[in-house]
């Protein structure tokens, strides 16, 4: 598609470009960046002219849950899409806690091939440990091949020591990062909450801080001692795994993490509120980890913002606290919530976040960083930063409606992405 953006911002800091521009595309390449009114060709497709409009590198989000193969009650490789795009993500990393889970060529194949030619680009990651049963090494040579970019049991820890180091040995040879779900079993138990004044309240088993805390504890030591390893912990929920976070850093780059909104954003008092919807693994905390978190995401001890986009049905949500499933959709309120606790409120700059969820995942996944320049392809999310919106789960595309922040007002919304010679206006 052929398209013109006129008198619009644009904003790409690793290509130092930022302010007012006509931006067009032609067959899926950036034709011309030109000062506004200064393009004389006008043989497009659709020509968008709106100044409120500001276009960045197309956001990736490397951690969500598309349930494809074995679970597409709750979501498929098509809704998820179309869920991503609404909510103005151009890139995804599906998790392979799948059923059955992404342990083979065959069905890393099966999930690319599916994907091929969306607007979307839908990558994958794969277990470390066969069946995600944390006893066996995957193939991970295999799967490597097959197009794994990452290594994870995601939705389950990888706790045994031999296959971690295992992992970590050849994560490291090949530059490619191990993604630990942080959660100490033993610990954990049948928790349900956060362990803490609200799980007291509500007479349910808590979820302790040390679940998290002392597993990325014990895998930095680990990491620490195999030169070259990659090691990610995903959504984090403690202000200690923050501070562990901070001081391995200092000397270990390679050592990073991710947090999603629901953690810096929402306490263990929502659950009071919103009952299952408000149910997430690992728990939300108390305000002093949202505090924490935030302190992460401002110095950069935290490098991305991702979703944890966990697709449930109505029915397993409403199977009451205890017994429904962790997790919640993200995909198509990230960005409105993201800028709203992050950039509005001076936590951050645009350009902060856009790396946080543009350049820094990718780079993280060893793929392209996107070039906003003449001649590259166009992959791209425009934003409408000026208009205040309502998260309505009423417009979601996800099959899921499983979130604590429906009603939630915010600020900044998906306008759209252009990507794959693709261009989809969001409908939220």
């Amino acid at each position: 598609m052929n398209i013109l953006f006129k008198n619009i911002s644009i904003i790409s800091p690793s290509d130092n470009l930022k302010g007012k521009f006509d931006l067009s595309i032609r067959n899926g390449i950036i034709e011309n960046i030109v000062i506004p009114g200064n393009n004389s060709v006008t043989d497009y497709d659709e020509i968008i002219c709106d100044e409120n409009l500001t276009v960045v590198p197309g956001f990736y989000d490397m951690h969500v849950h598309f349930r494809d193969p074995g679970q597409t009650e709750k979501e498929d490789i098509e809704s998820g899409v179309k869920s991503a795009a609404n909510g103005g993500f151009t890139g995804v990393l599906c998790m392979p806690n799948t059923k059955p889970p992404i342990d083979s060529r065959e069905i890393i194949s099966f999930i690319l091939q599916k994907a091929r030619g969306m607007i979307v680009d839908v990558n994958v990651s794969a277990c470390a440990s066969k069946n995600r049963k944390g006893n066996e090494l995957s193939d991970l040579n295999e799967l490597r091949k097959a197009g794994a970019l990452a290594f994870t049991d995601d939705g389950s820890p990888l706790l045994n020591r031999n296959v971690l180091i295992e992992t970590f040995k050849y994560t490291s040879e090949y530059s490619i990062p191990f993604l630990q779900h942080a959660e100490n079993y033993k610990l954990s138990g049948k928790g349900v909450v956060h362990k803490g004044k609200v799980s007291e309240e509500l007479k349910v088993e808590g979820i302790p801080y040390e679940s998290e805390t002392l597993t990325v504890k014990n895998d930095i030591e680990l990491a620490n001692s195999i030169r070259g390893t990659k090691y990610h912990v995903q959504h984090i929920s403690c202000g200690e795994t923050v501070d562990l976070i901070r001081n391995a850093r200092t000397t270990n780059e390679s050592i990073t993490c991710e947090a999603c909104p629901h953690h810096f954003i929402l306490t263990d008092e929502m659950v009071i509120r919103e009952g299952s919807n408000a149910k997430m693994n690992p728990p939300l905390r108390e305000i002093t980890d949202v505090d924490r978190i935030l302190a992460g995401i401002k110095d950069d001890t935290i490098q991305v913002i991702c979703t944890d986009h966990a697709p449930h049905t109505s029915e397993e949500k409403h199977a009451g606290l205890t017994k429904a499933p962790f997790g919640i959709v993200g995909l198509e309120s990230c960005i409105g919530l993201s800028y709203t606790y992050l950039v509005s409120t001076g936590l951050i700059s645009l350009e902060s976040l856009i790396m946080k969820m543009s350049d820094n995942p990718r780079r993280l996944l060893n793929l392209p960083r996107i070039t906003v320049r003449v001649g590259e392809k166009a992959n791209l999310t425009i934003l409408d930063t000026n208009t205040n919106w309502v998260i309505d789960t009423k417009k979601f595309k996800s099959k899921s409606k499983n979130t604590p922040f429906n009603g939630f007002e915010v600020k900044c919304k998906p306008y759209g992405i252009y990507n794959n010679s693709k261009f989809l206006k969001s409908e939220l």
